[in-house]
């Protein structure tokens, strides 16, 4: 790959990645999206002090399964994820759509 003529990170990204809506391109997107959520959710339970078997008892799951979003692996439903955060956590979730 040439690197010489990258001006921005966008286009570092489309470059190892594909252009925005190509296959390859949206598993990246999905990929740094779980990332995302998994890092927030292991900062949440990590400054309220608990351990992911803690989170995964006051949110009705299963500690296999906290640890499994924290270490981005597999997908997890919003609704589940809502429940981690609001009855887990104690914290409000709000949403955004553009």
């Amino acid at each position: 790959m040439d690197y010489n003529n990258i001006k921005n990170f966008d286009e570092l990204i489309e470059l190892e990645h594909g252009e925005i809506g190509t296959e390859s391109r949206n598993d990246y997107e999905e990929r740094a999206q779980m990332f995302i959520v998994s890092e927030m959710l292991k900062e949440a339970r990590l400054q309220a002090n608990m351990t992911q078997e803690e989170l995964a008892v006051r949110a009705g799951t299963k500690k296999s399964y906290i640890s499994k979003i924290e270490n981005a692996k597999g997908n997890i439903q919003l609704s589940t994820l809502i429940r981690i955060f609001e009855k887990g956590l104690n914290r409000k979730v709000g949403l955004t759509f553009l």
